[in-house]
């Protein structure tokens, strides 16, 4: 058995574990991305739906509603805020 002085052997120890951090780090980069994505479309959900009904709440007031359907909830879902406006000027214009 050769032999290996022992700042060789820690020195490789620590590498081991530094690569084993780097692995981890990486690993949980990968899984945690997803997660930012629907907490994203959740918020920009509860934002949407928000609007919505804040919008009909006011709306009544003045005879304007939209509906609340599958396709009015995705679109405020996905798009937000920006997805309300645009919802409300197709109920304009069409």
């Amino acid at each position: 058995m050769p032999f290996v002085p022992a700042a060789l052997g820690d020195f490789s120890v620590i590498l081991a574990y530094l690569f084993g951090i780097i692995l981890i780090y990486f690993i949980g980069r990968m899984f945690l991305m997803p997660i930012r994505l629907v907490f994203r479309l959740i918020y920009n959900g509860l934002v949407g739906g928000a609007m919505l009904w804040i919008l009909n709440y006011v709306g009544a007031y003045f005879g304007f509603a939209v509906p609340l359907n599958m396709a009015t909830a995705l679109i405020a879902g996905f798009l937000g805020l920006p997805g309300v406006a645009l919802i409300v000027l197709y109920k304009v214009f069409a």
